[in-house]
């Protein structure tokens, strides 16, 4: 008798290391739909392949992203349940309800001054750099990157960064799947005291303007639109800025002169946004029946995970996406696409240009080898980035 082969865990650190070397694996032994485990126990299909990717984020009638049916079957306890679990937002409804939830988000996006956000990026650029320009070195991860994207988030936000630092924190914690259950308590208590405030205190930000949606939200709901913005903004975000910026530290084609201005700033973000998006594996979906993709069937309320950094490199596209490198998927597609993506980009290009400007001279203080990649089936993070300079 048979036997289904072993499922691939998504989880270690062997995967986080060399990911790249793991979806050619998958593609070899499953083709564009490979059984996975997200955590030990938890088994998914992750979607390897452009084509079947386009056709599951097209479809939210087969393929909606309301979880709650498959964690009625994940223990409280299982450490990626925070990450993935119903929440009333935008990203974990269907139907109605997300339409409801995603016009609000989008609303109060929409009215975000972004010749503004660009002059607040640069000052807290310029304040970041300048804690660390004397010392010669410095992690740009931990002491750029990171509080770069949380002080912009906050501000985009109106949070006060002692509430936005226990909002970083509990989100970490679940990103990573580590003491994911105390993430989810500080995350909650955390934004349900930014809800309060704005309430109390309303501003020109993006909580206030949800607050007054027509949409209606209550205090709960409030505080999971916030989450998914927080969740979206701060770790993706932050490894955007880092994963560009070692890109332009080691890639030939950027390497040359970190100088260059716009448009290798840009042309180092599409890169990244293609090859190795800061999201890797993310836009989940529980069909409720049993989903033919393609001659192969999915089985109904088990996660279909979509892999943007596989399916961007599929080789079946022939070496590019369709359109070249602005058609990847690192926003996602369809009806659950980031509504947050040009904010995302302004921020990250402010912050590349302005270090590379105050900095032109830094270098990789290690071999790009010897760098260490978080473990987590859904992101891909540096652990580290650090590199030298000469002392201002």
């Amino acid at each position: 008798m048979s036997t289904a082969p072993p499922r691939i865990s998504l989880y270690e650190p062997d995967f986080a290391q060399d990911p790249h070397a793991s979806y050619r694996r998958m593609r070899e032994q499953f083709g564009p739909l490979v059984p996975v485990d997200l955590a030990p126990g938890v088994p998914a299909t992750l979607v390897v392949g452009y084509e079947a990717a386009r056709h599951i984020l097209g479809d939210p009638q087969r393929f909606p992203a309301d979880p709650r049916r498959w964690q009625t079957t994940v223990p409280d306890t299982c450490p990626i349940r925070p990450m993935m679990e119903y929440r009333p937002n935008a990203l974990r409804s269907a139907g109605a309800e997300h339409a409801r939830y995603r016009a609000a988000n989008t609303a109060a996006l929409q009215a975000v001054n972004q010749h503004t956000l660009r002059d607040h990026v640069e000052q807290v650029a310029a304040q970041t750099i300048s804690a660390f320009a004397a010392e010669g070195k410095a992690d740009l991860l931990a002491q750029y990157a990171w509080p770069l994207a949380f002080n912009a988030l906050s501000h985009l936000l109106g949070c006060p960064d002692e509430v936005g630092r226990r909002i970083a924190d509990g989100m970490s914690k679940i990103f990573d799947g580590v003491n994911a259950s105390i993430g989810n308590q500080i995350l909650a208590q955390a934004v349900a005291d930014l809800v309060s405030l704005r309430r109390a205190h309303p501003g020109d930000d993006v909580t206030s303007r949800l607050l007054v949606h027509v949409a209606r939200l209550n205090d709960n709901e409030m505080g999971q639109q916030l989450i998914t913005l927080y969740g979206a903004g701060i770790e993706p975000l932050t490894n955007l800025i880092t994963n560009t910026l070692l890109e332009m530290l080691t890639s030939p084609d950027f390497s040359g002169d970190l100088h260059a201005g716009d448009a290798s700033v840009r042309e180092a973000l599409d890169t990244v946004l293609y090859r190795d998006p800061p999201l890797a594996n993310f836009s989940m979906s529980y069909p409720p029946r049993p989903a033919d993709v393609g001659g192969y069937l999915l089985p109904a309320d088990e996660p279909v995970v979509i892999s943007y950094a596989a399916c961007n490199n599929d080789p079946d596209l022939g070496g590019h996406a369709p359109l070249g490198n602005r058609a990847h998927l690192a926003w996602g597609a369809g009806p659950h696409s980031c509504p947050a993506s040009s904010h995302a980009y302004l921020i990250a290009e402010a912050a590349i240009l302005h270090i590379l400007d105050a900095l032109p001279e830094m270098d990789l203080a290690t071999r790009r080898e010897d760098l260490t990649w978080r473990p987590g089936p859904f992101h891909r993070s540096l652990v580290t980035l650090p590199v030298t300079f000469p002392t201002i």
